[in-house]
């Protein structure tokens, strides 16, 4: 008898990432949600100068940062923020 197999309902959720930075050239993401590797992670301009991305995420606690221009930034938007091993911030997200 073969076991009973139950498909699992889908439980990520699309997240919108958006950092401001109307002269930058390059803003990538990087956090635990993608091993802190940010070159995977690039985010689009747009007319107004708002970098987006959209990531599909399970539920849980994630840090993360923006890499605007080579240079370490946290995000815009009020948030929770904790210390990290360098001396500055991660942000922090849930997803529920």
């Amino acid at each position: 008898m073969s076991p009973n197999i139950f498909k699992k309902k889908n439980l990520e959720k699309v997240i919108q990432f958006e950092y401001y930075a109307p002269l930058a050239r390059k803003v990538h993401l990087a956090g635990t949600f993608n091993q802190w590797k940010p070159a995977g992670t690039i985010l689009k301009k747009d007319a107004s100068g708002h970098w987006r991305l959209s990531l599909k995420l399970p539920p849980g606690r994630y840090e993360y940062r923006y890499l605007v221009d080579g240079e370490w930034h946290n995000d815009q938007r009020p948030m929770e923020c904790i210390p990290n091993a360098f001396g500055s911030w991660n942000c922090v997200i849930e997803i529920h």
